[in-house]
């Protein structure tokens, strides 16, 4: 089995900082791609950001300046700081990671449970 779990949701005002984590655990040989994406209300989800395990980053253009993707390959983990948050990047946040859970095998993407952010005008 393999788990992801995220933190770091919550309510703030426009302007304010949240930093989200992830953390992959459970029977795993390498972890590829992690990402963040998210999903508002009657939206469809969405990437916000990703990262390689080499450390090359992608992001969409909504978040560009305002968002930074972290990891830590030691702990499975990835990170999201989210800085000069606005109503617009209120959704429920998803985390993401391409997982090999054996030598030799296939990866497979896995989804965390996901954490609300809302924020407030």
């Amino acid at each position: 089995q393999v788990q992801l779990v995220e933190s770091g949701g919550g309510l703030v005002q426009a302007g304010g900082s949240l930093r989200l984590s992830c953390a992959a655990s459970g029977r795993i040989f390498s972890v590829n791609t992690m990402g963040w994406y998210r999903q508002a209300a009657g939206k469809q989800r969405e990437l916000v950001a990703a990262i390689t395990s080499g450390g090359s980053t992608n992001y969409a253009d909504s978040v560009k300046g305002r968002f930074t993707i972290s990891r830590d390959n030691t702990k499975n983990a990835v990170y999201l700081q989210m800085n000069s948050l606005q109503p617009e990047d209120t959704a429920v946040y998803y985390c993401n990671a391409d997982i090999r859970r054996r030598f030799g095998d296939m990866s497979y993407g896995y989804w965390g449970q996901g954490t609300q952010v809302t924020v407030s005008s």
